[in-house]
């Protein structure tokens, strides 16, 4: 009687210190990412997706699995833009309808009397091979649904794919409902940011969601692959890379100090109403002078900063009190790693999106002239290093443009 005991208090005791965990994070799809692999963990199974509820719709929010994708690297395949009608056509679809648990012992073998098919789309595709599924509603109070879990292929002791097995059936639907709030706050953290970003956008029209949201993803992968070239430990980039994606959405808040005189003029700028351009770096910063977080550090380095050049001549440079006296730019610029590693990071990613973007002045750069750009300012305006790492997941990048389109 003791075994089942035993492994009973230790199941309990790790959703307990995963529960707490989620809470400590910010951003969505880190909540996302951790979840996964935790849930994964818990019942030692190869892959997972989530698919949260958006307009209606499920959309693709979250994949991992092993056997397709390197372990803790970028992912292409997280950014894919994929909905699904909640019907009972689909696994995903019927469980989010139904509020049903679903746990399929084979993908391939499902009975033609269930509504449900199997969609061997991305099977085919990739070459992988679903097996078992185990599919989870995640809801929170009042039964309100925010997405689907699917959790595939349990593994024995060898690696080959078997059924789930009732602890998992179990366990795992009590654990989604804990999940289902940590996922319901970071889509909320994330929202309060865009309404944010749209005050700034009724000030300047290209302080779009969709530029914020591009702004933030870059950054944040950009971060992830520069980390693990660095050999920064993997528990240190995922808390430091949940931070920078809400951080760089903010890059620019500070606009809300700029006249619309200026910032909504059609044609080029004076240098008079340049120097005044400069100066929403530190109405940004100022915006987080009671740092009480982390989080708010960081925006405050990256509103300030992500106008620095690597070889110095950025803006707004070195100032002996950020918050002392009216809005002024510094003696002189910052350059090297004066400048903080997470606005360093931001600075590419916005100068990438404000290339390859329509403004009011220019037509968007193709992408081979942009990275051409890129690569002439690397060293120069840009890290070096972070250069790198942008075009090591340059692939990954391309995915969140068309995502977020």
């Amino acid at each position: 009687m003791s075994e089942p005991t035993n492994k009973n208090e230790e199941m309990i005791n790790n959703f307990l210190r995963i529960s707490d965990e989620l809470n400590q994070l910010k951003d969505v799809d880190t909540i996302l990412d951790r979840t996964l692999l935790e849930v994964r963990a818990l019942v030692n199974a190869d892959a997972g997706s989530i698919f949260l509820v958006e307009d209606g719709q499920l959309r693709f929010s979250y994949v991992h699995n092993d056997t397709l994708f390197a372990k803790d690297a970028t992912n292409a395949a997280v950014y894919s833009s994929v909905t699904v009608p909640i019907t009972e056509h689909s696994i995903v679809g019927y469980s989010a309808l139904s509020g049903e648990m679903l746990v399929i012992d084979d993908a391939y073998n499902l009975s033609p009397d269930l509504p449900f098919k199997f969609n061997d789309s991305y099977d085919k595709t990739t070459g992988y091979r679903t097996t078992s599924i185990l599919t989870i509603p995640l809801k929170i109070a009042q039964g309100k649904l925010v997405g689907v879990m699917q959790i595939i292929n349990a593994k024995d002791s060898e690696g080959r794919s078997i059924p789930f097995d009732n602890q998992a059936k179990t366990y795992i639907p009590l654990f989604a409902n804990n999940t289902a709030i940590a996922i319901e706050r970071g889509i909320l953290t994330r929202e309060l940011i865009l309404r944010m970003m749209k005050m700034a956008e009724l000030r300047d029209p290209t302080e779009t969601a969709a530029h914020v949201q591009r702004v933030g993803a870059y950054s944040a992968e950009i971060y992830h692959r520069y980390a693990l070239n660095k050999g920064i430990p993997v528990k240190e980039l995922k808390r430091t890379k949940d931070l920078l994606r809400l951080a760089a959405m903010l890059h620019d808040v500070g606009k809300v100090g700029i006249s619309d005189a200026i910032l909504k003029k059609p044609g080029k700028l004076t240098d008079d109403e340049f120097d005044i351009i400069k100066l929403h770096t530190v109405y940004g910063g100022r915006l987080f002078e009671n740092s009480t977080s982390d989080l708010d550090a960081m925006c405050r380095d990256i509103a300030l900063n992500h106008h620095e050049r690597w070889t110095g001549g950025g803006y707004p440079g070195h100032m002996n009190d950020l918050f002392d006296g009216p809005p002024h730019i510094g003696t002189h610029s910052k350059s090297g790693e004066e400048i903080p590693l997470v606005a360093r990071v931001c600075a590419l990613a916005d100068v990438y999106d404000a290339l390859t973007s329509p403004r009011s002045y220019k037509e968007p750069f193709t992408e081979e002239r942009t990275l051409e750009i890129i690569n002439k300012d690397s060293g120069t305006h840009f890290d070096p290093e972070i250069v790198d790492a942008f075009l090591q997941i340059y692939d990954v990048i391309l995915a969140i443009r068309a995502k977020y389109a």
